[in-house]
């Protein structure tokens, strides 16, 4: 088995997910996931060109285990977790979410929609190492799949009624990045009774996230300057991030989209234990902005897995990454860009003000400096090694500035992040650290 599970499923260059490759994921995750009593397994997709021959594969493996697999088709990856928690039944979405169209992947849900612990993903690889060196045939003929649209109109319906407030009022430019979100995110926004202009929902199988999306916003902030739109939303492929732009045509990350419903659930005494679960990446604004509120900070490490393990241990109620990923642990089980973007407008709608001045007033972002260091030796303990060059950064940055030295899980890198008052000085720091870092992968 050459690809493993990463922090999100499985995920590579297509033609490396093979048939019998991915004949024996699914054969493998319906033994290790199939309910007792149950034999249903859901599947979902986004609009890469692969994406159907692969859900065919994976339905095959599926079905070789004695389990029922109907799709769902193009959806995005938080409506296939909206199923496995109503259903209590396993799922998968085939994805790469913000990748490029050329690759793909494979994610799993647990009956219940939770993603699946390191342990589980354990089992599931010695499992299709199994089944790959057994010299069974793992290139049957593909099963036909039934498209379950009753589970599709389902999770739009509860998006829909997850709006606390009225906002047909407002008027919305949403950027689908011709993906996942391309043929449900405006019929939601719509039901709403709101004024919705649609950009890049025209999937062709390799125009997805291309100069698009929630990775690529600069036409989504013009076209909410040009119309005079109140708020912007951008989705990634797979529809479970999610960025705004404001009526100004600034754009705003999922640091201060979370900022802004923290303060709103802490004012109703609607934050569980009046907590918010960010990662390690987060800004040092936020905190800040938190520590004002009275509201405590819970870090894990990157990645939005680590995240919905952090809110299920604590019971907090908020949770998510700068990158978009946005959990209201109270309404969804993972990620949900769509239900956010819905959120987002409700709290518009019963604030009154714009959203400008809303983020403003939630949290400063402080500059922030990320720079990515290439070396031949990726050291595990590199914040060790260079403890003294960082206590001697953070000693000049203080209370007001922050350092975060760590290897890429996957790459030969190291992650060289800091926060300061200035952008100038976090510069000025950043390099020193590199030019650290440098050396002391070279010894």
């Amino acid at each position: 088995m050459t690809l493993r599970f990463g922090t999100d499923g499985v995920r590579g260059p297509a033609d490396e997910l093979t048939d019998a490759f991915v004949v024996a994921l699914g054969e493998a995750a319906g033994r290790v996931l199939g309910v007792v009593g149950d034999s249903r397994f859901v599947i979902g997709r986004d609009t890469r060109e692969s994406g159907e021959r692969i859900e065919r594969a994976l339905a095959t493996g599926v079905q070789r285990a004695g389990l029922t697999p109907t799709t769902m088709a193009v959806v995005p990856t938080p409506a296939v977790a909206w199923v496995c928690a109503q259903r209590s039944i396993p799922g998968a979405v085939i994805s790469a979410s913000h990748n490029p169209w050329s690759d793909n992947g494979i994610k799993f849900f647990s009956a219940g929609g939770q993603k699946l612990s390191e342990e589980v993903e354990e089992q599931l690889e010695a499992l299709i190492d199994e089944l790959l060196g057994s010299g069974s045939d793992l290139n049957a003929s593909p099963v036909v799949v039934e498209t379950d649209v009753v589970a599709i109109d389902g999770w739009c319906d509860a998006v829909v009624a997850s709006a606390s407030r009225p906002v047909s009022s407002m008027r919305v430019v949403i950027d689908c990045a011709n993906g996942a979100s391309s043929n449900v995110a405006s019929r939601i926004l719509r039901e709403l009774g709101v004024d919705v202009d649609v950009l890049h929902a025209t999937p062709n199988g390799r125009n997805i996230n291309e100069g698009c999306g929630s990775t690529h916003p600069e036409e989504l902030q013009r076209r909410v300057l040009e119309t005079g739109a109140q708020l912007g939303l951008a989705f990634d492929g797979d529809a479970d991030r999610l960025l705004a732009v404001d009526e100004n045509g600034q754009l705003l990350d999922g640091d201060q989209l979370i900022a802004l419903f923290a303060a709103d659930l802490h004012g109703r005494g609607a934050l569980a234990a009046n907590q918010v679960v960010v990662t390690v990446m987060t800004n040092l604004g936020f905190r800040i902005a938190m520590a004002k509120l009275g509201i405590e900070v819970i870090d894990t490490a990157v990645g939005d897995r680590y995240v919905l393990e952090a809110l299920e241990r604590t019971g907090a109620s908020l949770g998510g990454e700068q990158s978009g990923h946005i959990i209201f642990s109270d309404l969804a089980s993972t990620g949900d860009g769509v239900l956010s973007g819905v959120q987002l407008l409700a709290l518009m709608a019963q604030s009154g003000r714009p959203l400008s001045e809303m983020a403003s007033q939630s949290m400063t972002r402080l500059p922030q400096v990320l720079l990515n260091v290439k070396v031949a030796n990726r050291r595990s303990d590199i914040a060790q090694v260079i403890a003294s060059d960082i206590a001697a950064v953070e000693a000049e940055l203080g209370a007001s500035g922050r350092v975060l030295i760590r290897p890429s899980g996957t790459e030969p890198l190291v992650r060289v992040m800091v926060e300061a008052l200035s952008a100038e000085q976090a510069q000025e720091c950043a390099h020193r650290l590199v030019a650290a870092v440098q050396q002391a992968c070279a010894a």
